[in-house]
C-alpha cells in the first residue's frame, strides 16, 4: 500500500494533539450539564465560558456576541434563517442578496427561505472568483433584509473584499435609510486570515472548528449586538436563548483553543503553505502546460490548489489519486456522495469539460515537501488513467 498522502484539509482537518489534549478531559473524568448548579456543573459552564472567550478574542468581538453551534452548515442556515425571518417578521423586506458561488450551507439555505416568501439575487463573479463590492450594492433594493458573501471559497481558496463590501453597504444604506446586515462564511479562513470582525465590517461570521485543527461536530455563530434574529433551535435557554440544547463542553473546549493556536500560529502557517503551494503550482504547471489555474492568482489563501486537467475526469482522477495514495477532492467535498459539475467553477465562466476535470489539493501545517513532490511523481500517471489513456 503506497504511503498515505493527505491534501483535503480544506474538507477536514486533522485535529491537533493538543486540541485533542484540551478536550481529554472533558470526555473522561470531567462531566457535568453546563445549566447545573452543582460544582461539575459551575466547573463546565466555566470551561465553556473560557472557550466563549477565546473565540471572542479571535474574532475581536465581546463574549456575549458568540453562540457555539454544531458547526460550520449549522452556523450558516442559523445566520440565514434567523436574520432573515426576524426581518420578515419586523416586515421590514424578503429579498437576499448573495454570492453565487457560496457554499451550499448558504445556497440550499436561501432555496429553503424562498419558499417562505423570500426573493434571492445571485450576484456573479469574475473569472478569479471574485465578487465585485458595487455589484453586491446595486443588487440590494428597499426590502433587502441581508447580504451574504462568503470570506474564502472552499473550492478555489478565493478570498472576497468583505471590508469593501461592508464599505458600499454602508453608504447603500445610507441612501435607502436602513443598516443592511452583512454574513460571511469564515469558515476556511481562521489558519490563514484574519478574522477581526471590526476589520471586516460584518455583521454576522460562521465558524467550524474542524477547518483549523479543532473537532468535528464544534462552530461558532457570531451575531453583532443588536442585530435581529429569531433563534432557529428552540427548547431551552442556552447560549442567551438563541440555541437551545445542551452545550457539547469537549467540543467547544476544543474550539476554544482551536482557535487560539490559529491566532498564534498563524504566520507561520501562512509561510510554510504558500511555499508548498508555489512548489505545487510550478510542478503542474511544468507537466501539464494545458492545465488551468482556478481561482485569483494573488488574493487567494495559500493552502488551497485547484487545477483543471483537460480531457480528464475530475472524480476519476481523485480515484486514481487515491489509488496511489492521495487524497484531494474534486469540487466540494461535502457535495462529493451526489457529484455534479462545481456551480463555483460554472459560475467563474469555466466550460463544462473543464468544470468537470478540476480537482482542489488543499494544505495543512502537517503536509510536507516531500508529499508534493510524491504527488508530483504520480500526477502524470493519475492524469493519464483518468483521461481514459492506457497506462503500462
Amino acid at each position: 500500500m503506497p504511503e498515505f498522502i493527505y491534501l483535503d484539509h480544506a474538507a477536514l482537518s486533522p485535529i491537533d494533539a493538543r486540541v485533542a489534549a484540551a478536550m481529554t478531559p472533558w470526555q473522561t473524568a470531567r462531566f457535568g450539564n453546563p445549566s447545573a448548579l452543582y460544582r461539575a456543573g459551575r466547573e463546565a459552564a466555566e470551561a465553556v465560558e473560557t472557550a466563549r472567550e477565546a473565540v471572542a478574542s479571535a474574532l475581536n468581538c465581546r463574549p456575549a456576541e458568540i453562540v457555539f453551534t454544531s458547526g460550520g452548515s449549522e452556523s450558516v442556515n442559523a445566520a440565514l434563517k434567523g436574520i432573515a425571518f426576524a426581518q420578515q417578521f419586523a416586515r421590514l423586506g424578503n429579498h437576499l442578496v448573495v454570492s453565487a458561488v457560496e457554499h451550499h450551507a448558504a445556497l440550499h439555505t436561501c432555496q429553503y427561505l424562498d419558499r417562505f416568501g423570500f426573493e434571492t439575487e445571485y450576484v456573479g463573479v469574475d473569472r478569479a472568483g471574485r465578487v465585485d463590492p458595487q455589484a453586491v450594492a446595486a443588487a440590494v433594493r428597499d426590502d433587502t433584509v441581508l447580504v451574504s458573501v462568503m470570506l474564502a471559497n472552499n473550492e478555489t481558496g478565493t478570498i472576497q473584499p468583505i471590508a469593501e463590501i461592508a464599505a458600499a453597504l454602508r453608504e447603500r444604506g445610507r441612501a435607502i435609510g436602513r443598516h443592511i446586515p452583512l454574513h460571511s462564511d469564515a469558515v476556511q479562513a481562521p489558519r490563514w486570515l484574519s478574522v477581526d470582525v471590526e476589520a471586516l465590517g460584518v455583521d454576522a461570521l460562521s465558524l467550524s472548528a474542524h477547518k483549523f485543527g479543532g473537532p468535528t461536530g464544534a462552530g461558532a455563530l457570531y451575531l453583532r449586538r443588536g442585530v435581529p434574529f429569531l433563534a432557529q433551535q428552540t427548547g431551552g435557554g442556552q447560549e442567551r436563548q438563541r440555541r437551545a440544547g445542551t452545550e457539547h463542553v469537549a467540543g467547544i473546549v476544543g474550539l476554544g483553543a482551536a482557535i487560539g493556536l490559529a491566532e498564534v500560529e498563524r504566520a507561520q502557517n501562512v509561510r510554510h503553505a504558500r511555499a508548498l503551494s508555489e512548489q505545487l503550482i510550478a510542478g503542474v504547471q511544468a507537466r501539464f502546460p494545458g492545465a488551468v489555474f482556478n481561482g485569483d492568482p494573488e488574493a487567494r489563501l495559500p493552502n488551497i490548489v485547484n487545477f483543471a486537467f483537460p480531457s480528464a475526469d475530475g472524480e476519476q482522477l481523485v480515484l486514481e489519486l487515491d489509488a496511489r495514495g492521495v487524497a484531494a477532492s474534486s469540487g466540494a467535498a461535502c457535495a462529493s456522495v451526489s457529484w455534479e459539475p462545481s456551480h463555483v467553477l460554472l459560475a467563474m465562466g469555466l466550460p463544462i469539460e473543464q468544470a468537470t476535470a478540476a480537482v482542489r489539493f488543499s494544505l495543512g501545517p502537517e503536509t510536507s515537501a516531500a508529499e508534493i513532490e510524491r504527488l508530483l511523481a504520480v500526477l502524470p500517471e493519475a492524469v493519464a488513467a483518468a483521461s481514459g489513456i492506457a497506462v503500462s
